[in-house]
Order: structure tokens, then C-alpha cells, then sequence
């Protein structure tokens, strides 16, 4: 079963550790789309009052993920294209971020860029999956955060735990593509490195547009075709 990375949980509220814990089981269509949440089960289920169910459900309805009910909500799942619509979102936010990074990279972050690559290499040595994904959301995160830009940054936080939900499940299907694959994405993450240091704003974008086109190759292959229900 997939899990959030320790790193990710362990500051996260118990609302935030059910709505993450319920987000993967949707897009991992355990929970299916129609099926309905309901508020007491889930209280029930990790022993809790329903106020911090309810911030769960309110950050899946955020989310688009479901549709809130009385003492409820209505699973609305999140298909292939809308899966498309948020990395069309991550990427124009990158684009927009690396630039403003490449302007004056600084030395601190290209050396924190360069250990979470490492970190990437020893997660996949050892067949760290969750791990492997975290590093992979930090090294972007990390990037976004430098950039200092308040609203951009306010957009990226409302979406970080879904892109660290897909992250997850994504990257199941990176490791059962083998070494090399890693290799590939692991070395995908060097060329950012290289296009930042160029100071160019074309190279930064070309390079990020190239990351993408491949990320979305693999989200095809990750998810199911089928859109959410309305």
C-alpha cells in the first residue's frame, strides 16, 4: 500500500495525515468514484472526533478529488486529464520559477539541488520508493520556494499534497521500469541543475517544457483514462 514519505507526515496534523492517507486511495482507485466518505466511518476509523475529518474533506474538496455532503462527500476521483491539468499548472508555475531562479543562481541552492539529486541515487539504490518521490517533490519545492514569489508560492502550496499524492504513484511505475529508467529521471533533474546555471531563460524553459513532456508520458501510463464523474 502506498504510503506519505515520514519526512512529509511527520509535522502534518491528523487532518492532514487522513485527507493524504484518502487521497492516495483515491487516485490509486481503491476508493472509487461515486462511493461516499462518510464522516463518522472515518472518525471512527483512526479514532478521532470529526473535526479534523471534516479539514480532510474540506482539503479533498479543494482538491476537486470529492464533492462535500451532509456528514459526507461524494467520491468524484481525479481521471487522466484532470491529472494533465495539474501538471499543465506545475509546469507553467516551474517555467515561471526557474527563470526567475536562473537570474541569479545562488550558490546554497545549487548545492542543495545537487545533494537531493544524491539523495535520489541512494533512494534508488536501495528501491526507496517513497523516498525517492520525496526527494524528487523537494528538489522542485525547493526550487519554487527560491524564486520568492508570494501568489506563485500560495498556488503551489494549495497543490503540493496532490502532486506529492501523484509523485507517489508515479513513481511505482518509474521503478518497475528498471535501472536505467531512474537513471533517466534522476538524470533529468541534472539538466535543471545545468539550465539554471546558463542564466538563460529560453534554455531554463526548453529544459523544463522537455521534463514535463517526459513526466506526462509517464502519467499516461500511471493513471486510467477515465475522467472523474460529475
Amino acid at each position: 500500500m502506498l504510503q506519505f514519505p515520514e519526512q512529509w507526515m511527520k509535522n502534518a496534523s491528523l487532518g492532514e495525515q487522513i485527507a493524504n492517507e484518502l487521497r492516495l486511495l483515491i487516485l490509486t482507485n481503491e476508493i472509487k468514484p461515486g462511493d461516499i466518505i462518510s464522516e463518522n466511518q472515518i472518525a471512527r476509523k483512526y479514532g478521532t472526533s470529526r473535526s479534523p475529518v471534516r479539514d480532510a474533506l474540506k482539503a479533498l474538496a479543494n482538491d476537486g478529488l470529492i464533492q462535500l455532503e451532509r456528514m459526507g462527500a461524494r467520491v468524484l476521483g481525479m481521471g487522466l486529464a484532470d491529472i494533465h491539468e495539474l501538471y499543465d499548472v506545475r509546469e507553467m508555475i516551474e517555467i515561471f520559477a526557474q527563470q526567475r531562479v536562473s537570474a541569479a543562481p545562488q550558490e546554497q541552492l545549487i548545492q542543495f539541488l545537487n545533494e537531493t539529486i544524491d539523495k535520489m541515487k541512494i533512494a534508488a539504490k536501495y528501491e526507496n520508493h517513497s523516498d525517492f518521490a520525496y526527494y524528487d517533490f523537494s528538489f522542485h519545492d525547493r526550487i519554487i520556494r527560491h524564486a520568492g514569489h508570494k501568489r506563485i508560492l500560495n498556488l503551489w502550496n494549495g497543490m503540493k499534497s496532490l502532486i506529492m499524492a501523484v509523485l507517489l504513484v508515479t513513481t511505482e511505475d518509474v521503478f518497475a521500469h528498471g535501472p536505467e529508467h531512474l537513471a533517466w529521471v534522476i538524470e533529468k533533474h541534472r539538466k535543471i541543475v545545468n539550465s539554471l546555471l546558463t542564466g538563460n531563460e529560453e534554455n531554463v524553459e526548453q529544459s523544463v517544457s522537455a521534463y514535463f513532456k517526459d513526466s506526462k508520458r509517464t502519467l499516461d501510463k500511471s493513471f486510467p483514462e477515465e475522467g472523474k464523474t460529475e
